[in-house]
């Protein structure tokens, strides 16, 4: 039991380490038994994740006041509703998943009328696809750090959807990662985003839920 705490709370920490080179944010600082990290945004101040639900994550919710600190936990929504005050707003579910092999991707190439563009900052690799009217079509990223790397921020635009463009991405982020020695995925999927990561092997690890209070009272 003890090792199993262990490995969660490894692996919640590599994919936040993941996070923060992806957003340019500084690691995350151990609070308690959970993380902090400071991201200086207007709707997001700060972070606290915390590999499990516990008395920590309690004491916090009863402390903070201020708006957009969000406090994120590997549990279901159910566990800490009850518990936390009325000011805390709890946010889209989220899952933590992991894909220790390669992603089993269809025969897939590019649509036609798009293109490839790649930049990398941090240990962060970003493949864009563009469409030929210059438009971005879909973008993301994956950060390498420890042994894991780390996918965020996969996104295709609404007009370009339903193209298998999420697919073609996710192939080449994988063979950036490949192509340094990097074969255990992590990512944080929406509700949405988990069925394409299903289908192309990864596994749900454990939830992801997020709580905030919205704006001051």
């Amino acid at each position: 039991m003890e090792d199993q705490r262990l490995l969660k709370r490894k692996i919640v920490e590599k994919w936040l380490k993941g996070w923060c080179l992806s957003r340019e944010v500084s690691f995350p600082v151990q609070y308690k038994s959970g993380f902090r990290v400071f991201v200086g945004d207007e709707k997001q101040k700060e972070r606290y994740v915390f590999p499990e639900l516990n008395e920590d994550f309690f004491q916090l919710a009863q402390t903070i006041d201020e708006p957009w600190v969000y406090l994120k936990v590997s549990t279901s929504s159910d566990q800490l509703l009850e518990n936390i005050p009325e000011k805390w707003q709890l946010q889209p579910q989220g899952y933590l998943m992991t894909c220790f092999q390669p992603m089993v991707f269809p025969e897939i190439s590019l649509a036609n009328g798009y293109h490839l563009e790649f930049s990398e900052y941090n240990r962060t690799f970003v493949v864009r696809i563009v469409a030929e009217n210059g438009e971005q079509a879909s973008i993301g990223r994956v950060s390498l750090t420890d042994d894991v790397a780390v996918y965020d921020r996969i996104i295709t635009e609404i007009p370009h959807q339903r193209k298998g463009l999420a697919s073609f991405l996710l192939k080449e982020l994988e063979h950036i990662a490949l192509s340094k020695g990097f074969s255990n995925n992590l990512l944080v999927a929406t509700e949405e985003g988990k069925f394409l990561y299903e289908a192309l092997g990864w596994e749900v690890y454990s939830l992801h839920t997020s709580i905030v209070i919205p704006s001051q009272h």
